[in-house]
């Protein structure tokens, strides 16, 4: 039995003592405070001979990062991030030798490695047992057994003690933090693996163009951070550089569901395609989404880039502002990539919307591309709005145009056509050759992207082929037309009969194209629509187990009444049924005025049944003849024109409408919330709320009611326009959006009322519980809402979701129809239209007719299914194991040349 004390000032801690106990050791246990490479740096020898070495390490995890964490990979995720916080390329480079030896080490099989979060302790002390072949066994407490230094250079004290109450001391409280920990995820072998063969090419021109995305993600930010591109993503990624071989230019739209994170695969893209110099980037998003945009851009990628901001300056990353002249040097970004709000664009004339008009580009990128579409006129198909036209002319001038939107269709079908259209722009092989290409028009085309109509004839069947010709690697079939009529690989047109084809193949363009898999027909696979549209939906990754499973749990629940509802709506009070019929009767008169009303009657309805708020300030509007618009621009587009005048009667109508609710009105949606958020736990104390709105008038009084009501809790008002706020403590503050996103998503505030603004690129996943205040008769908006949670990171099994309408309304018409389809727990809105019509509403006993007939069409398998239902994964060596690396400076400064 030994019993010795060392310190530098005494007895130097002996290692050569230390290394004879572990070559005579059958097991070792040991706690070594944080896993470091330096872990075994002196013993790793001794330590090979061992049967059974065990290692508790402190990993500082925070108890969101384990406690909260509800998949082995977020966890394993967060220890990563924590390991790579220690691990910069000097320090790699250094050690690299030591990595080696580490990674054969954690292997060999004798070792086990595990992790204690943080929240059942700090574990900063260090302490082990050696226990000898021969029966006996000692203990050290102190660092003497961890790095280099603590032998050699730093004060530490160290303590042998071989007496069996220390021994048996040291191995309790190891067994105590050894039941508690977590396994060393083998991420982290992995990535130790990867430094030990981590190398540097000299510059992105040594990158093989196969190698760039590897070389340049590895050590991202997002990488370094224990996260990833999904394989979904990457699969994306991958599509776009194969387009970009394959026809010279990549023209995609990315129409994945909401929640999916579309804008790191669209980044990603075109961040690889600057550093291959195919030229500058050019982002196009709403104002809304130009700072989230930059965010990603740094945070995630580690690339840098530009803002255009209204004060006619490019920003940075770091918020610098770089002088410009003037509107004209929206042209001169200072980095290769540049974000532009579309704002500008909705101008028919600005100096920077002709100013970009004049430029050519590698990549551009319009987020939110449905609002680049045509202005409807009352239920006619209108003329192009000025975004659409500007994205038509500057298509021409990029080589690539990438397309990203959760909402590819808003009103009408034909709508996918117009995007289309511009990805077409000087690439003719996405709808072929005009006039002549049959694809270019839905009017000739439509029948066949859904299936209703396959041709049988030859002629008919080579119209649709030739114009534009698909690849050879899309079809066999493909492959033999190109082959007989001699026809290159970047030819995507011709203009031979199908009378010069061989006869084999004339027989195989017949029967291939009667061909049908799973009741999808070969048209409705192969067409130009599905070929450059990717559109992946959440249900089938969770199906492939890419994604957890998420439920959304509807309330009110049935079964569960609360004192102010009656079933599923609100009980409300004479005053607010006295304003509804007031309603009633002025969108009556309107009606009998205005042709094809439905829109305009609809939109008041829905602005009046929103909170007596929006209903006395929608009605005072209308008698001053103001304009219905929203500062979110969803109504922007609206043809208010045969709004007004108002008739007398009409005026009256909205006159009883103003006295109903003026005065002291309780509002039953404010008592509603207010139970949620107080009385129910969950809704507010355990995982914080974003309650939704339509419009700026309930959002911003539901704010300051909560504002008041809720003292001590700080109440976010997210909206457009420069009008978010904080209410905290009596006082109310006016903040950015952004600082909003990021309180947020620090844990700092879990309470945000925001008007549909926030539907588009907020990423608020932190938080577990929503509730609708009015419910949007547009399901795909629903949708966006519920994304704002339901999304990749949110740390739920199961999201709450509270609607709320009025009783006796046709808000509660709508919703009870509605909410039989909200039951679908694990995939919510993916069974419903994208918006219901009009008509519908006015026949509402029909509804559920309608709505049953979209849903059977919609279980069927579609093209889309098919087509990249395998590039939701990708075979390719993961990202992040890659060992030959672009350096983070060689990135940077590649993509800090201007424009």
């Amino acid at each position: 039995m030994t019993t010795a004390r060392y310190s530098p000032r005494g007895t130097p801690a002996p290692l050569d003592r230390y290394r004879e106990l572990l070559r005579g050791a059958a097991r070792y246990d040991r706690i070594a405070g944080y896993f470091r490479s330096s872990l075994l740096e002196l013993v790793h020898e001794e330590l090979a001979g061992i049967d059974q070495v065990r290692i508790i390490c402190n990993s500082d995890l925070s108890p969101r990062d384990v406690a909260v964490a509800r998949r082995a990979a977020d966890r394993d995720a967060a220890i990563l991030r924590k390991w790579n916080e220690d691990g910069d390329a000097l320090a790699t480079a250094l050690d690299r030798e030591r990595y080696r030896r580490l990674y054969e080490f954690l292997v060999a099989g004798n070792v086990q490695v595990k992790v204690v979060p943080r929240d059942v302790t700090f574990l900063h002390g260090k302490a082990g047992v050696v226990y000898g072949r021969d029966g006996s066994a000692t203990s050290f407490l102190g660092s003497g057994n961890a790095t280099r230094e603590a032998w050699t250079t730093h004060y530490e004290l160290m303590w042998e003690d071989g007496t069996e109450e220390a021994v048996a001391w040291v191995a309790a409280e190891f067994d105590y933090l050894w039941n508690l920990g977590v396994d060393l995820p083998d991420v982290v072998v992995a990535e130790v693996a990867r430094r030990a063969k981590r190398r540097e090419y000299g510059s992105k021109k040594e990158v093989p163009e196969d190698e760039i995305g590897p070389a340049t993600m590895a050590e991202s930010p997002l990488y370094r951070g224990g996260e990833r591109l999904m394989p979904w993503q990457r699969a994306f990624v991958t599509q776009f550089f194969e387009h970009r071989s394959r026809f010279g230019k990549a023209r995609l739209l990315l129409a994945d569901e909401v929640g999916l994170g579309k804008t790191l695969s669209l980044a990603t893209s075109a961040v690889l395609s600057a550093l291959l110099d195919d030229g500058p980037v050019l982002i196009l998003c709403p104002a809304t989404l130009t700072q989230q945009w930059q965010t990603e851009l740094w945070d995630k990628l580690g690339v840098p880039s530009a803002v255009w901001t209204s004060k006619k300056r490019w920003m940075d990353q770091n918020g610098h502002e770089i002088r410009t002249r003037g509107a004209e040097d929206v042209v001169r970004c200072p980095y290769r990539i540049g974000i532009v709000s579309t704002g500008l664009l909705f101008r028919s004339h600005s100096v920077e919307r002709e100013a970009l008009l004049r430029k050519r580009y590698g990549t551009v990128i319009l987020d939110e591309a449905h609002r680049a579409r045509r202005v409807s006129r009352l239920g006619a198909r209108g003329e192009p709005n000025n975004l659409l036209r500007f994205m038509v002319e500057i298509a021409r001038r990029a080589q690539h145009v990438l397309l990203g939107t959760a909402t590819p269709i808003q009103t009408d079908v034909t709508e996918l056509w117009d995007l289309l259209d511009v990805l077409n722009q000087e690439a003719e092989h996405v709808l072929g050759r005009q006039p002549g290409s049959l694809w270019a028009d839905p009017a000739n085309s439509l029948s066949y992207v859904t299936g209703q109509e396959v041709p049988m004839e030859e002629p008919a069947v080579w119209a649709l082929i030739r114009n534009p010709l698909p690849p050879r690697t899309e079809d066999s079939l493909f492959d033999l037309v190109r082959s007989d009529l001699e026809v290159a690989d970047d030819r995507h047109v011709v203009t031979a009969s199908y009378l010069a084809l061989q006869e084999l193949t004339r027989e195989e363009l017949v029967d291939r194209a009667r061909e049908r898999i799973r009741d999808v027909s070969f048209w409705q696979l192969h067409n130009p629509i599905v070929r450059h549209t990717i559109l992946r939906r959440r249900s089938a990754l969770e199906d492939k187990q890419l994604l957890p499973r998420i439920a959304v749990d509807i309330h009110p629940t049935e079964g569960l009444p609360k004192p102010f509802f009656e079933g599923q709506a609100l009980r409300t009070n004479s005053a607010i049924d006295a304003a509804h019929a007031a309603a009633l009767d002025f969108v009556g008169l309107l009606g009998q005025r205005v042709r094809s009303a439905g829109f305009l009657k609809s939109l008041i309805l829905q602005r009046i049944c929103s909170s007596v708020a929006s209903g006395l300030s929608t009605a005072r509007r209308l008698l001053e003849a103001g304009d219905l618009a929203e500062e979110d621009e969803v109504e922007a587009d609206t043809d208010q024109g045969e709004l007004h005048p108002l008739t007398e009667d009409e005026r009256a109508a909205l006159r009883d409408l103003v006295r109903a609710l003026e005065g002291e009105v309780s509002d039953p949606k404010l008592t509603a919330v207010v139970h949620y958020l107080v009385e129910e736990p969950r809704w507010l104390e355990r995982y914080g709320c974003i309650v939704f709105s339509q419009y700026y008038d309930t959002a911003a009084w539901v704010a300051g009611q909560l504002g008041r009501l809720l003292p001590d809790e700080g109440v976010a008002l997210y909206a457009g326009a420069d009008r978010s706020r904080f209410y905290l403590g009596g006082m109310v503050t006016d903040v950015a959006r952004e600082e909003i996103k990021k309180a947020v998503q620090a844990g700092r505030v879990r309470l945000v009322i925001a008007t549909d603004a926030a539907c588009e690129g907020l990423n608020l996943q932190t938080l577990g519980t929503l509730i609708n205040v009015d419910l949007p008769w547009n399901p795909s908006r629903l949708e966006q809402r519920i994304g704002r949670i339901k999304r990749i990171g949110q740390v739920r099994k199961e999201v709450d979701m509270l609607n709320l309408v009025y009783g006796g309304t046709r808000d509660e018409d709508v919703y009870r129809r509605l909410s039989r389809r909200l039951r679908d727990r694990f995939d919510l809105f993916g069974s419903l239209p994208d918006v219901i019509e009009d008509s519908w509403i006015d026949e509402i006993e029909e509804l559920d007719d309608r709505l049953t007939q979209y849903i059977e069409r919609r279980h069927r398998a579609t093209a889309f299914d098919l087509r990249y239902s395998d590039s939701y994964e990708s075979s390719d060596e993961p990202w992040e194991h890659c060992a030959e690396v672009l350096s983070r400076r060689n990135v940077i400064e590649a993509l800090s040349e201007g424009w």
